[in-house]
């Protein structure tokens, strides 16, 4: 008996470590291939750049977590980033301009989660649907050119830094250390592991499903629109394009993070780790000169590998328990 508890610990560790090590290897890898990899100007610009899907993949853990996904949130950056973009060139007041992206953001999540959670549509083909409808939604608002005239100020969000730290890399740890407090402090953080671990178990146990779905998803909302405020500071305008794919980055940088995607088990700790991963992976890329469409194909395969680990992690723990 000891012994398999030994092995189970072990193997347990190993599906831990594993992502650090291959985070390393990458690192090195890149560093030995490029001669900017490693400079100051390079990492900063890795920080502005995983500061978009970190901010997102809090909320998203959150909705993997429950068993859930958000296919939508790409495409609500892209329709935030427009219409903030828009309504600043127009001479509005930033702050009411940022009031009205964030809203815009909550607003989404309302509308997925009532498909969710009272047409019974499932978070995969609900979430699909606006994704694709929003992104027409912002073609349609910029007219497929990018929208210009952002104030000088509002430009730190994105491009300003503190010292040789970014801001947008501190809004990004900000809402991590919200997130994990959410996570692990709070009686709404035990009711989404309950949801995901057993939703019918969470509900007999009086948990209010439908109102913390609602919750979960408004959060994402709002974090996407946070998301797609710094991005659109750090391009300096409103692209039609923008936060496109970024929904597989989020996923796959949330399930290498250790988050299982049938819900219930992982920590928001090292979802950092992923999120790191997915950055150094793009940002490398770029430095090599990698065609985007092969590196569309290397990230589509590490969600497939991230994935295809997560259930065979799920199994050897199932069988180790049964043994």
């Amino acid at each position: 008996m000891e012994k398999q508890e030994k092995v189970r610990k072990k193997a347990i560790d190993w599906s831990n470590v594993g992502i650090i090590f291959a985070l390393a290897a990458m690192i090195i890898f890149f560093f030995l291939s490029t001669n900017t990899f490693l400079t100051p100007n390079n990492l900063a610009n890795i920080a502005r750049q995983i500061s978009i899907v970190g901010i997102c993949a809090v909320g998203m853990t959150c909705v993997i977590l429950t068993g859930g996904i958000d296919l939508s949130i790409g495409s609500l950056i892209g329709v935030v980033a427009v219409t903030c973009a828009m309504l600043m060139s127009k001479g509005f007041n930033p702050f009411l301009v940022v009031l009205i992206g964030l809203v815009i953001g909550m607003g989404v999540g309302v509308m997925n989660a009532a498909c969710i959670t009272y047409l019974k549509i499932p978070a995969m083909i609900t979430t699909l649907g606006v994704m694709i409808s929003l992104r027409g939604a912002t073609y349609l608002i910029s007219g497929g050119m990018p929208i210009y005239g952002i104030p000088e100020g509002f430009k730190i969000l994105g491009q300003g830094s503190i010292g040789l730290v970014p801001i947008s890399m501190i809004v990004m740890v900000a809402v991590f250390v919200f997130g994990y407090i959410l996570l692990n402090k709070t009686v709404f953080g035990r009711h989404i592991y309950g949801i995901g671990g057993n939703e019918e178990t969470a509900y007999l146990s009086g948990v209010n499903v439908k109102k913390e779905i609602y919750k979960i998803y408004i959060m994402v909302g709002f974090l996407g629109a946070l998301a797609s405020l710094t991005l659109m500071s750090r391009v300096n305008s409103g692209q039609p394009s923008a936060g496109d794919g970024y929904e597989m980055d989020i996923i796959t940088a949330v399930v290498l993070g250790g988050v299982s995607v049938s819900g219930g088990e992982g920590k928001l700790s090292k979802v950092i780790v992923g999120v790191i991963f997915m950055g150094v992976l793009a940002n490398g890329m770029m430095m090599l000169n990698i065609n985007e469409y092969w590196q569309r194909v290397v990230k589509g395969l590490v969600l497939i590998a991230a994935v295809g680990i997560d259930i065979r992690s799920r199994e050897k723990k199932i069988n180790l328990k049964a043994a």
